[in-house]
């Protein structure tokens, strides 16, 4: 049984998103950044939350038109390889599925958990960034996974 549920990212959440920012990423955004966030109507962050109120991990995307970028998905280390990931992934999927032409994100090449993750929801790699990430410098995977609407499979 999962000890957490899946919620919209709220002020509460700031401190401990930022704080695993910080142990998750060598650029991470500041409390700030994330603070703007809640005010974006293009942005959604969703957190995945004891029932204590601690945060687990969090994931956030940018839908522009019909286009989703997934910005970060972070998991803390104690509770990672407990399905949280994949959990907050398969939240924009199935929102990716109804809203969205395609779903697209970067991630570093040493981080084959990562990739596995997105990989078996569909993602595939389509390019790659040259030098994108710094502390260490690495180039990034782009993966994008492509949603057919139902009335495109329809006309097929």
């Amino acid at each position: 049984m999962k000890n957490y549920k899946l919620v919209p990212m709220d002020k509460s959440h700031i401190a401990e998103i930022a704080q695993i920012e910080r142990e998750c990423f060598s650029d991470p955004w500041s409390e700030a950044s994330l603070e703007e966030e809640l005010y974006n109507p293009l942005c959604s962050f969703i957190v995945a939350q004891r029932p204590d109120g601690a945060v687990l991990g969090y994931a956030g995307l940018h839908a522009v038109i019909d286009e989703g970028y997934i910005d970060n998905v972070a998991v803390r280390e104690d509770y990672r390889g407990n399905g949280i990931a994949d959990d907050l992934v398969d939240v924009f999927v199935r929102f990716g599925r109804e809203h969205l032409a395609f779903l697209t994100l970067e991630v570093r090449p040493s981080n084959e958990p990562a990739i596995q993750l997105y990989m078996k929801h569909g993602f595939v790699q389509v390019g790659r960034r040259k030098n994108y990430y710094e502390n260490p410098r690495e180039d990034a995977i782009i993966m994008t996974l492509e949603f057919q609407k139902e009335e495109e499979q329809q006309d097929e």
